[in-house]
């Protein structure tokens, strides 16, 4: 059993996880906002912690980095938001998160990555990017996105199919992360769509032509969908 710290202002969602992870046998702790967070780790170590971004005193990355500065990133991190973007996740594992998971977040999803975060060994108390190892420059991103943009991005990886992976690799110029991030992102949706740029496009909130632009640009294999969907 694991005690895992729940930082979350909406109570909702910290009733929520609080039930789910305690149904799994683990103590569950829970904090509002950053004041008690900060309270609880004076106090102890958690094993884990469910880190919400979005908090109106001070938001989840700063609180990060107060950790990370005062040695006191020695657990591993999630970090929650219903706003993710590709770079929110890029800078919350640069100042030590572990992983990031987007609101709503689906039993599925929570469940593997506290799996996989009580599986690592003990959080670095380091968080400069430029003394991490190679495998933790590394941030993978689970492409589990919908019409309805209910995502995941953590550092787990990419699906694009039924046994298709990709990662990311995080120590190369962000406008190469970005492209290859979106690469994946079509090449993923394309093979779910069966190669329609009509229902693609639908999905991805973008005009035809600028989408047929735009794979092109990224040099997305329009063809791949296609060939999936008939295998």
């Amino acid at each position: 059993m694991a005690t895992i710290l729940v930082v979350d202002d909406e109570l909702g969602i910290r009733a929520l996880l609080s039930e789910i992870l305690t149904d799994e046998g683990h103590s569950v702790e829970l904090a509002e906002n950053a004041a008690q967070a900060r309270a609880f780790r004076e106090r102890e170590r958690p094993d884990l912690v469910l880190l919400d971004i979005w908090m109106p005193d001070v938001d989840g990355i700063t609180l990060l980095k107060e950790w990370g500065a005062a040695a006191q990133l020695t657990m591993p991190v999630i970090m929650m938001s219903g706003h993710g973007t590709i770079d929110t996740a890029v800078e919350a594992t640069k100042y030590g998160a572990m992983a990031f998971l987007e609101k709503p977040i689906t039993l599925q999803k929570l469940l593997r990555a506290v799996e996989q975060g009580l599986a690592k060994p003990t959080a670095r108390t380091v968080v400069a990017p430029a003394l991490r190892s190679p495998s933790e420059r590394e941030l993978t991103v689970e492409a589990a996105m919908t019409g309805n943009s209910s995502a995941v991005v953590a550092m787990m990886p990419l699906s694009l199919g039924p046994q298709a992976e990709q990662s990311f690799e995080l120590d190369r110029p962000l406008r190469e992360a970005r492209d290859a991030f979106e690469k994946a992102y079509f090449e993923f949706h394309l093979a779910r769509e069966n190669g329609s740029m009509t229902r693609v496009a639908e999905k991805t909130g973008l005009e035809r032509t600028h989408l047929y632009r735009k794979l092109k640009q990224l040099g997305v294999d329009l063809t791949r969908g296609k060939r999936a969907g008939g295998n």
